[in-house]
Formats: C-alpha cells, structure tokens, sequence
C-alpha cells in the first residue's frame, strides 16, 4: 500500500459512514435505492465522493469513482429491498469496490511517481490529510474502541509502517494547534476541507472545532464558507 492509498481508503470509509446516515435520515429504504440507483451519474454520490478526494490532492479521482459506483450502484440498488439490517452490510460493499477503485488509483500515482521527488512529496502530503482526517473525528471528543475498530477495519492492506501511523494518530491527544503548525500556507485549504470529510458538521463541539481550525490555518471566513459550499455544506457563520 502507501500512504497516498491509506488515504483514499480512509477518505472513502469516512465518506460513506456520512452517507449511510445522511440516507438514513433523508428517505430511509426509498432514500437510499434512489441514491444508489443514481451514485454513478453527474451529481450522484460517486461525483461527492470523488469531489473529496480531488480536493485532496488525488488526481482524476471523480472519474474513477464514477466508474465504480456506475457499475455497480443499480444491482446494490435491487438488494434495498432486504431488511434493514443488511444495509450495512451493502454500504460497505459499495464502500469496498469504491476503495477497489481508489487503490487503484493510488497503484497508478504510486508508479508515475515511486521514487521521485514528487512521489516523496504526495506521500508526505497524504500522511499530513490523514492526520487532519483524524484530528478531526476527535471534535466531538475521544474516538472510542469500536470507531477506531471501524476506521482501521478499512485498511486491512496497510503497511504496518502505516497501521502504526494511524494507530498513533487515533491513540494521541487532539492537537488542533500542531495540525495547523504542520501546515504550510500551500496546503490550508486541503487540510480544512480533509477535515471536513470526517464529520457530519451537526454539533456544537464540531462547529466550534472548524472554526478554531480555520483560523489557526489562516483562512478568512469567505474562503472557509466557500469549501464548505463545495461539499455542499452550510456554512459555519449560517
């Protein structure tokens, strides 16, 4: 693996966590086949998806994940009608051939750049979005055993250099203050809107946490409105 593809996998997981609750709330079994039925289209949940993963720094990542969620969203579509405790189990089954796609993705940066400048570069980028990911999900206090049981479930082909990195991250303290040190200029709007994909912006702790980063970022609050109108959220001042 590689920590270009350890993000993607989480990035994906996180994603989809979101949208089974979103789907939940929003039209329950009705909601979720429509959505399905339509996650490969213009607009669908694969374009949200890939969106995400643009903003992050992987290249064609809409296309790709398009492709996957077209082939099979219309047969994990018909499957709605099972009972409600196998929703789950589809989600993760969508999540699956989404991360398939991912980390083949990840594959083909990996060897345009293995061993160059730029390949040493991304990696380091992608361990710095990982972080911010993390970081994140910790707004609303510690992540307990099993939603660190789920985050790690989704990287079953990890390196263990990699394991270890997010293992440490999910067991430290929140660190607002050295995320935002860590980050340079260049990648402020990255790591805000990486931060953005790992929660569902509906508590107090999580608003108050985005507007603590924002600023530790640096970023005025026309640009942090703007990402969050990207990932079609409202913004923190609404």
């Amino acid at each position: 693996m590689s920590f270009i593809k350890t993000l993607a996998t989480l990035a994906i997981g996180f994603a989809a966590a979101k949208g089974f609750d979103r789907f939940q709330k929003g039209g329950g079994m009705t909601g979720l086949q429509g959505n399905l039925k339509t996650a490969g289209a213009p607009g669908g949940m694969a374009d949200v998806i890939g969106g995400m993963a643009e903003r992050i720094g992987i290249p064609n990542a809409t296309e790709t994940v398009r492709g996957v969620f077209g082939s099979v969203g219309g047969a994990a579509a018909q499957g709605t009608a099972a009972a409600q405790s196998g929703i789950g189990g589809l989600m993760a089954a969508m999540t699956g051939a989404a991360a398939a796609g991912t980390g083949a993705m990840g594959d083909m940066i990996a060897s345009l750049t293995g061993g160059t400048p730029a390949g040493e570069m991304m990696e380091g980028q992608a361990k710095l979005m990982i972080r911010a990911m993390i970081e994140a999900a910790k707004a609303d206090g510690a992540i307990d055993a099993d939603e660190q049981a789920g985050i790690m479930d989704h990287l079953k082909d990890a390196s263990p250099e990699e394991l270890a990195y997010v293992k440490d991250l999910l067991a430290a303290a929140p660190d607002m203050a050295g995320l935002a040190a860590a980050t340079g200029a260049a990648l402020a709007s990255q790591v805000y809107s990486a931060s953005l994909m790992s929660i569902r912006v509906d508590t107090a702790a999580e608003r108050a946490y985005l507007a603590g980063l924002a600023k530790a970022l640096g970023l005025d609050d026309a640009t942090r409105d703007r990402l969050h109108a990207a990932m079609g959220l409202e913004p923190l001042s609404a």
